[in-house]
């Protein structure tokens, strides 16, 4: 959805949104640096595919996914990232990486962080890698609908699990003599 398109569709449910206009960004984090605006509160809008459908989860641009605790929130055991050559058509007006987190715009289920619906508004690509809009997180999910999920994400900067931390090293490998 161009960036005309998602306007006329923000404006004809009279929801008040900002445009921003930056430097190209390819990723949730450049988008924040370029808009100056904190990396929570920039959505990253990601296609899985969920039991072989389809799915959008956004998320803030400063979490990763964890699989195995998403896949336990989701109820599946098979959940991946999609291919952008699978996904692609089903965004004709968007540039490739650059999707707005309407998913349910486009036939995809949403599924949200919950630490990005705390946050008073929210920042994402609109459909380019030079425009944004920066929007209230309230009027997102009235109009998005996401499935609001706790689990399934992680900031790069977490301590590790106990479970991890508590791993035995692998030994070292010792040479015959």
């Amino acid at each position: 959805m161009p960036v005309q398109q998602l306007k006329d569709f923000l404006d004809q449910r009279g929801v008040a949104y900002q445009c921003l206009a930056h430097p190209p960004a390819f990723t949730a984090q450049e988008l924040a640096h370029h808009t100056h605006i904190m990396g929570d509160h920039v959505a990253k809008t990601v296609i899985i595919e969920l039991d072989g459908k389809p799915a959008m989860l956004v998320m803030p641009a400063t979490t990763r996914i964890r699989w195995d605790r998403l896949s336990q929130v989701l109820d599946t055991d098979f959940i991946e990232l999609a291919d952008e050559d699978e996904f692609k058509d089903r965004f004709p007006e968007c540039e490739v990486g650059a999707m707005p987190p309407f998913g349910n715009l486009y036939g995809m289920n949403v599924y949200c962080c919950e630490a990005l619906t705390l946050q008073p508004e929210i920042a994402f690509a609109a459909g380019s890698h030079t425009e944004s809009i920066l929007m209230s997180v309230s009027d997102y999910l009235k109009l998005a609908m996401p499935i609001v999920i706790q689990r399934g994400f992680v900031r790069p900067d977490a301590p590790k699990p106990e479970w991890l931390r508590a791993r035995p090293r692998p030994m070292e490998r010792r040479e015959a003599v």
